[in-house]
């Protein structure tokens, strides 16, 4: 896969009028509710591993 993935629709409205911002990378703006938002990849998650709530693993 050499292209980022697009969103289809605006997190605030639901609307599919979206074009990308010029604020950097990942940025895109909603013509339907005048917002704009970034989408960012936080990372892979391992199945099976569950974080306790003091920060530890466990399987």
């Amino acid at each position: 896969m050499s292209e980022r993935a697009a969103p289809f629709h605006c997190p605030y409205c639901g609307d599919e009028d979206l074009r990308p911002n010029d604020a950097g990378h990942g940025a895109w703006e909603c013509a339907a509710c005048n917002r704009a938002f970034q989408l960012k990849f936080l990372g892979l998650l391992a199945r099976g591993v569950q974080h306790t709530s003091s920060g530890e693993s466990q399987i």
